[in-house]
C-alpha cells in the first residue's frame, strides 16, 4: 500500500495537524476498506463451499437411501428361505425331503448387498483451498461428522464387514444346490444366517453413517 504525502508548505501547527489527520484518515479508511473486501471475499467462499458440500452431502444421503432399500428388497427372500428350511427342521423332516424344497428355493440363496457412492471432492477442494476455514464452526464441525462417518463406514466395509460370513463354504453350497447335491440342512441354515447378518450389519452401518449427514442438512435449512 503506497502514500503519497502531499508536498504543502506549513505555516502553523494547525495546518500540519490537519494534513496529518487527513493522512491517518486515509490510511485507516483503506485499511478498513482492505479487511472488509477480504471479509467479503471469506463470506462469499464459505458459502460457495458450504453450498457445494451440502449439495455433494444431498447426493450421499440419496445413494444411502437407496442402497437401504434395496438392501430390504434383497434380504427379503433369504429370511423367506429361512424360515422355510427352519419349519422343516423343527418339523423333523428327512433330510431328502428338506434338500428337495432347498433345491426348489435355490434361486433365493444369494447374498446382495447394495453400497452406496461416497462423494468426497467438495469436501476436499473446501479444505484444499481452506475455505472451509471460513464457514461457522458449527456448521463446520457437522460436515467434518458427516465425512468422517463415511470413512469409517468405508473402512468397515474394506476390512471387517465379511468377518462373519464364511464365503468359500457358502460358494460350496451353492455349488452342490446347483449340481443336485444334498446338503447338510442345519449347516445350510447356519450359512444362510451368516448372510443374513451380513446384509443386515450392513444396512446397519448405513443408517449411522446417514445420521450425522442429516443433522449437518438439517443444519442447512434451520
Amino acid at each position: 500500500m503506497h502514500f503519497e504525502v502531499p508536498k504543502v508548505r506549513m505555516h502553523s501547527l494547525r495546518e500540519f495537524a490537519q494534513h496529518y489527520f487527513m493522512i491517518v484518515l486515509s490510511i485507516l479508511t483503506a485499511l478498513g476498506l482492505e479487511q472488509w473486501i477480504e471479509h467479503t471475499h471469506h463470506r462469499h467462499a464459505a458459502e460457495q463451499a458450504s453450498e457445494q458440500i451440502e449439495v455433494e452431502l444431498r447426493g450421499t444421503l440419496d445413494s444411502i437411501h437407496g442402497a437401504l432399500a434395496n438392501n430390504a428388497r434383497q434380504v427379503a427372500p433369504l429370511r423367506t428361505l429361512k424360515e422355510a428350511i427352519s419349519d422343516d427342521v423343527r418339523r423333523g423332516l428327512p433330510d431328502a425331503q428338506i434338500n428337495q424344497h432347498i433345491r426348489e428355493l435355490k434361486n433365493d440363496f444369494v447374498l446382495s448387498v447394495s453400497w452406496p457412492s461416497f462423494a468426497t471432492q467438495s469436501w476436499d477442494v473446501a479444505v484444499a483451498n481452506q475455505s472451509a476455514t471460513w464457514i461457522d464452526i458449527d456448521r463446520l464441525h457437522k460436515y467434518a461428522t458427516a465425512y468422517a462417518a463415511q470413512r469409517d463406514a468405508s473402512n468397515w466395509v474394506t476390512h471387517d464387514s465379511t468377518i462373519a460370513l464364511n464365503g468359500p463354504r457358502m460358494v460350496d453350497l451353492r455349488t452342490r444346490i446347483n449340481l443336485g447335491k444334498d446338503v447338510d440342512p442345519v449347516e445350510f441354515l447356519g450359512i444362510l444366517q451368516q448372510m443374513i447378518n451380513t446384509s443386515t450389519e450392513t444396512s446397519g452401518h448405513l443408517e449411522q453413517t446417514a445420521k450425522p449427514i442429516e443433522r449437518a442438512l438439517a443444519e442447512a435449512t434451520n
